[in-house]
């Protein structure tokens, strides 16, 4: 063999003459500007803002539990009233609260499904409502006009409930049930959606599935 083929020859079999790093760096180059990371920081976030939301729905799912399986009676400032009787009369009853929270009352009730009345009612025609498990709001006349509107809105969009003025009454707003009573100063205050919740065909009801409609349509 020639000097210049043993040359040759070893220049090919030279570890050096592979360039054994370069390959090894393209890789490395190439796998860092392919390579993705982990987002961590959004996966934290996502995940803090999914527990809250949680916790805000249980929270809200048990405090309407809580005060509907209680008979409201977690609410605070509800008044009671037991042993009512529900015998039906034509004539006037003498009722002990004002407005009254059950009785002996008229055969037809007051039509009782989402009605917002613009005068008094009749108190005979009222109890029989509550009887079929709805709520009665009343208010005095002197109330703002932006919280009776407030209480239209609320009374419109919920099934068994009927609101009227009530000029007698001490408190601005009243939410009586069968049985069942509460004051309020204000229709902005939470405890009105908890009666509603949970005294609307509640389990005080004494006729429960009995109709809202189709009796007593005016004052």
């Amino acid at each position: 063999m020639s000097k210049s083929a043993r040359n040759k020859n070893a220049r090919n079999h030279s570890p050096k003459s592979k360039s054994p790093g370069k390959p090894a760096n393209r890789n490395a180059r190439k796998n860092a500007l392919t390579q993705r990371e982990v987002p961590w920081g959004g996966i934290a976030f996502f995940t803090v803002i999914g527990l809250v939301a949680v916790v805000a729905v249980s929270y809200a799912f048990l405090q309407t539990r809580s005060s509907a399986a209680d008979g409201g009676t977690s609410i605070a400032g509800v008044v009671t009233e037991e042993g009512l009787s529900n015998g039906h009369t034509q004539a006037s009853v003498d009722y002990a609260a004002d407005p009254p929270m059950g009785g002996d009352h008229d055969p037809v009730w007051q039509n009782c499904d989402g009605i917002v009345y613009g005068d008094a009612l009749r108190n005979e025609n009222a109890v029989h409502s509550l009887e079929h498990g709805a709520v009665w709001i009343t208010y005095r006349p002197d109330l703002a006009a932006g919280q009776v509107e407030a209480l239209r809105g609320k009374v419109q969009s919920t099934s068994y409930t009927f609101m009227s003025p009530y000029p007698s009454q001490d408190s601005p707003i009243t939410l009586t049930a069968w049985g069942s009573q509460l004051d309020l100063q204000d229709a902005g205050d939470a405890r009105l959606d908890e009666f509603l919740k949970a005294f609307v065909k509640g389990p005080q009801t004494p006729e429960p599935g009995a109709a809202c409609t189709g009796a007593k349509a005016t004052p």
